[in-house]
């Protein structure tokens, strides 16, 4: 069994919802990173989230954006994010990782040797934001070789016909984009929420992670009464960039938000 299967059915058996937090990788220096991973599990995250660097960033807000910058100046590359999670894997064998990330370096690398690569560092997931499955079906092959799970994402204006489409193809969860527009955006609905992940549930038995949006203990909460997964971007990062001098710090703001969140989630 996978670990993002068997996180979710051991989730699941005690009536919780996972918590993912999303970190970029390399942000605010790649010394940063595995150490904070660590810490943010210890805090209480199920699953965590690592975003690829990269220069256009299209799905991000500005929080994200920056984060990417700050990773680039240390010019972090894809093969420093793979080495992060096979360092990580040295001390944590369990924790599932997806990467988040954009199809360019990922295509610039190869999809055979970087699903070769990701597998051997220890990777469980691999989200693409600009990879549709009409145009996934090289690389979905190649991750399933390497029993990495494809993760798609589905939006508010995902039609039905369209959810079904990108259920038939997904593994590991499916993620719903809580809203119109970019990371970081503060609207989130929780009745459109509930309504959404009701209608992908028809067309899907796997988990359903519920991200962007997300800000603080309450919002994470809602989310958690529908979903299976609640994914924390934003709200990390930005405690990130206030404290980027700080590595201590940085690692207590994030975990106390984390803790938070738990507690809440699991009232």
């Amino acid at each position: 069994m996978s670990r993002l299967k068997a996180r979710f059915a051991a989730l699941k058996a005690e009536n919780k919802t996972a918590l993912v937090p999303f970190v970029t990788a390399g942000d605010p220096h790649p010394s940063v990173t595995v150490n904070l991973m660590h810490d943010m599990v210890e805090a209480g995250a199920s699953v965590l989230e690592l975003g690829i660097p990269f220069s256009d960033p299209m799905a991000e807000g500005p929080v994200i954006q920056l984060a990417c910058e700050r990773a680039l100046k240390h010019n972090v590359s894809l093969t420093d994010v793979l080495g992060m999670v096979k360092e990580f894997r040295t001390k944590d064998a369990d924790t599932p990782i997806v990467l988040m990330g954009y199809t360019n370096p990922v295509e610039v690398m190869g999809y055979e040797k970087f699903s070769s690569a990701a597998a051997d560092a220890g990777v469980d997931g691999l989200i693409l934001v600009d990879l549709p499955p009409e145009e996934g079906a090289d690389l979905i092959v190649q991750l399933k070789d390497c029993k990495i799970d494809m993760i798609f994402l589905l939006a508010p204006t995902s039609t039905d016909e369209r959810m079904k489409l990108i259920c038939d193809q997904a593994s590991g969860f499916v993620y719903y984009v809580s809203l119109k527009g970019v990371t970081g955006a503060a609207n989130l609905d929780v009745d459109s929420v509930v309504e959404k992940v009701s209608q992908i549930r028809t067309h899907t038995s796997l988990p359903v992670g519920v991200g962007f949006g997300i800000r603080d203990a309450t919002s994470a909460a809602q989310v958690a009464g529908v979903a299976d997964a609640v994914v924390v971007g934003s709200a990390i990062v930005s405690r990130i960039a206030e404290n980027a001098e700080d590595p201590q710090k940085i690692s207590q703001q994030v975990c106390e938000l984390l803790s938070s969140m738990r507690e809440a989630m699991d009232k």
